[in-house]
C-alpha cells in the first residue's frame, strides 16, 4: 500500500474511534439523567447499550492504535487482526447489553410501573438519533475507503443502536400517551435484535481471525489483471487473506521458460503492478513458474 494512503487510511480510523468514544460518552450522560427522572425500561435498554457502546469503542480505540503499528520482527504480517479481535470484544459487549435489557423488560412486563418526565426522554432519544446518524456519515465514509473490519463492527452496532433509539423514542411517546406497558415490550424487542447484532458481528470477526478468502469475484479480477500483462501465459494458485486494513495476496504466474530470470522478475512485477493499482490494500507476493514445466506435469 502506498505510504500517502496507508497514513490516510491511519488519520481516517483515529478520526472514527475518537468520534465512536464521544458520542458514546455524551450519550451515556444524556440517557442516565432522562432514565433516572423517568424510570423508563427502554431508557434504561438505552443507556445500558450507550455504557457498553462506551467501553467497545474504548476498545476499539486500542485495537486500532496497536493494528496501525507497522510490521515488525514478530509479526511480519503486521498487526491488522487486532482488528477482529477487538470485533469479538464489541461482538460480547452487545450480547451481554442484550440480556441485561430483556432481563429488565421482563421484570416491567410482570411488575409494571409509571413512567415519569416522559417529556426530558423524548427530547434525550432524539439527541441520540441525531449523534447517532452523524456517526454513522464518518463510520460509513472511513469504512468506504479503508474496509476496516473494527470500524464496520464498530458501525453495526450504532446502526443497531439507531434502531434502538428510534424504538425507545415511540414507546415513550406512545407511553405518555397513555400506553405505558408497550414500554417493556419496546424493551424485550430491542433486546432481541441487539444479540442478532452481537452474532453477526462475531461471525465477521471470525472469519477473518480464520483467514477467509477474499469475495470470488475479487480473486477473479486479480487473475485477469495478471494475465492481462503482455508475456504472461496464465496464473493459477491465487491465495488471499485479510488482516486490517490489508489484503495478503499471493498467486503463480506461468511464463515462458526461456526468458532470463531478469525478465520473469521484471513480468512478475508488472502483475504485481496491476492488481495493487486496481486494489491499493493488496500486497502481492508473485512466484514463476515455466510454463513448459506445468505443461509437462499436466500431460497424462
Amino acid at each position: 500500500m502506498p505510504a500517502a494512503t496507508a497514513d490516510r487510511h491511519a488519520r481516517l480510523l483515529r478520526l472514527a474511534t475518537r468520534a465512536s468514544l464521544s458520542v458514546a460518552s455524551t450519550l451515556i450522560v444524556a440517557k442516565a439523567v432522562a432514565w433516572y427522572l423517568s424510570g423508563s425500561v427502554s431508557l434504561l435498554a438505552g443507556l445500558t447499550d450507550s455504557v457498553l457502546d462506551g467501553a467497545a469503542s474504548f476498545l476499539n480505540l486500542l485495537a486500532i492504535h496497536y493494528a496501525l503499528r507497522p510490521a515488525d520482527d514478530d509479526h511480519r504480517y503486521g498487526h491488522g487482526k487486532a482488528e477482529a479481535l477487538a470485533g469479538m470484544g464489541q461482538a460480547l459487549f452487545i450480547a451481554v447489553s442484550a440480556v441485561i435489557i430483556a432481563v429488565q423488560a421482563a421484570e416491567r412486563l410482570h411488575s409494571p410501573e409509571p413512567i415519569g418526565e416522559a417529556g426530558l426522554g423524548i427530547a434525550v432519544m432524539v439527541l441520540s438519533l441525531v449523534l447517532t446518524v452523524g456517526l454513522l456519515v464518518i463510520q460509513h465514509k472511513v469504512i468506504r475507503e479503508t474496509g476496516s473490519t473494527a470500524v464496520r463492527a464498530d458501525s453495526l452496532h450504532y446502526r443497531s443502536d439507531l434502531m434502538l433509539n428510534g424504538s425507545i423514542l415511540v414507546a415513550l411517546v406512545l407511553a405518555a400517551a397513555g400506553f405505558p406497558q408497550l414500554d417493556a415490550l419496546f424493551g424485550l424487542g430491542i433486546s432481541v435484535y441487539i444479540l442478532w447484532s452481537a452474532v453477526q458481528i462475531a461471525r465477521e470477526s471470525i472469519e477473518i481471525l480464520m483467514d477467509k478468502e477474499l469475495p470470488l469475484d475479487v480473486s477473479e479480477q486479480m487473475m485477469d489483471l495478471a494475465c492481462a500483462v503482455p508475456g504472461v501465459l496464465g496464473a493459477h494458485d491465487l491465495r488471499t487473506r485479510v488482516s486490517g486494513n490489508h489484503w495478503f495476496v499471493q498467486l503463480h504466474l506461468e511464463l515462458p521458460g526461456q526468458l532470463t530470470l531478469s525478465a520473469a522478475h521484471a513480468l512478475c512485477e508488472q502483475a504485481e503492478a496491476a492488481i495493487v493499482a486496481q486494489f491499493p490494500k493488496a500486497e502481492v507476493l508473485v512466484h514463476a513458474d515455466p510454463h513448459e514445466v506445468l505443461k509437462r506435469q499436466l500431460t497424462p
